[in-house]
């Protein structure tokens, strides 16, 4: 499949050109315009007739904003005769709303899955879903990727000094955490969580031998921070001697950025599936990693029709 394209909406643009650059393929050229009342429009500047085009577009805060980017942009290239358009999400917003927590409650993300197929879209390449079984939700391909490689990497080439305890802030990632933990050769451990409201969190206690070992709690994702900062204080508390956290996506909504430059942690490792603010970047506790690097060579491999699995075997 060498004809293709890669377009991108707002949420992502440098890691559109990191991923354009690794592949050696110009940026498409798109237009996207807001009315004085808040409506998108855009326009495809260039023939896309017959191609096979990717749009790559987190669903990131201003969530809204940017799922009707992608929807919309996605209905233009269908109507301008694109082969195919793949939807490269590298963030999937609604992701944490999978199932009904209570009475009367929604399952966005399912409803965003509904949305995406009914666009015309054919394919999904997401990284690190909250859930593995958003995948289902779909009944178009989904192609699952793993930032687990580019942290690893770093992780060993940085922090590997023999002491280290990889922990879950809860039952529900211990899976993850332990899969990371044994790339590393690492220790496993866990906090135990009660989340009394959305947002809230309460470290009620810590399993595992953490006492006198290099901690990074490890998750999908960071938002307002608070889970991963009580988690390392209650890891200190019971003499961890550092605590770090190692996280794909990096939300943090609200003051996150400023609780976490008042915290216990010592080092925050994300990657760019959502850019990062400025703010994060004057803070020397914040190391960014870049995936433009998995994505391109996964775009390749769905171009080519190569295994995309074999990547983090």
């Amino acid at each position: 499949m060498d004809n293709f394209k890669i377009f991108c909406g707002t949420s992502n643009v440098p890691l559109a050109q990191a991923v354009c650059q690794y592949l050696d393929v110009p940026m498409g050229v798109a237009e996207i315009r807001r009315f004085s009342d808040g409506e998108l429009s855009t326009a495809i500047d260039e023939s896309v007739r017959r191609c096979h085009v990717f749009v790559l577009q987190s669903t990131c805060p201003p969530t809204n904003e940017h799922l009707m980017e992608l929807l919309i942009l996605t209905d233009a290239l269908k109507r301008a005769s694109a082969t195919s358009v793949t939807a490269v999400i590298p963030y999937y917003g609604y992701a944490r709303q999978d199932r009904k927590v209570k009475p009367r409650a929604p399952i966005t993300a399912k409803l965003i899955a509904d949305l995406i197929t009914t666009s015309g879209i054919s394919r999904v390449v997401t990284v690190d879903l909250h859930a593995g079984q958003i995948q289902g939700f779909f009944n178009i391909p989904v192609d699952h990727i793993y930032a687990a490689p580019v942290l690893l990497k770093h992780i060993k080439e940085n922090r590997n000094n023999g002491d280290l305890v990889i922990v879950s802030p809860d039952a529900g990632g211990m899976e993850r955490a332990r899969a990371f933990a044994k790339g590393l050769d690492a220790g496993l451990a866990m906090t135990d969580k009660r989340r009394p409201n959305p947002n809230q969190a309460e470290i009620m206690n810590v399993i595992g031998d953490v006492e006198g070992k290099s901690v990074i709690l490890f998750d999908d994702l960071v938002d307002t921070a608070g889970t991963a900062i009580q988690a390392a204080e209650a890891l200190i508390r019971n003499g961890a001697k550092s605590a770090s956290l190692c996280c794909t996506h990096g939300v943090l909504s609200g003051k996150a950025v400023e609780r976490i430059k008042d915290s216990v942690l010592e080092e925050v490792i994300i990657t760019d599936t959502i850019p990062p603010s400025q703010e994060m970047l004057d803070c020397d506790k914040f190391k960014v990693l870049t995936i433009a690097d998995l994505l391109g060579e996964s775009i390749k491999r769905i171009t080519t029709g190569e295994s995309i699995s074999s990547l983090f075997n």
